[in-house]
């Protein structure tokens, strides 16, 4: 089932890569949206796509993202609103 998530990213996130990885993936897994660095030092991730490939993504952050050191990780989910045509990276 399609959903859309947004994601917020704590911990050691910004300045070790977490937005490349992020976009690397997302693209792998055939998600839309966008990854960003905020000004408090958190990411945030919106997605849409597939809820299996989100999980996946999810999943990719907690485990695989290297020199990055995520203390917390908060999901809000909606049903799909299909804003995206592609993943991007932002800010």
């Amino acid at each position: 089932m399609k959903k859309s998530a947004y994601i917020y990213l704590y911990g050691i996130v910004q300045g070790v890569g977490m937005r490349y990885q992020v976009f690397s993936k997302a693209t792998s897994l055939g998600l839309f949206g966008y990854v960003k660095n905020m000004s408090d030092g958190s990411v945030k991730i919106e997605v849409e796509g597939e809820e299996t490939a989100i999980l996946s993504l999810v999943d990719f952050i907690k485990k695989d993202v290297r020199w990055a050191k995520v203390e917390d990780i908060e999901i809000e989910w909606e049903d799909c609103k299909n804003k995206y045509k592609s993943f991007e990276i932002l800010g």
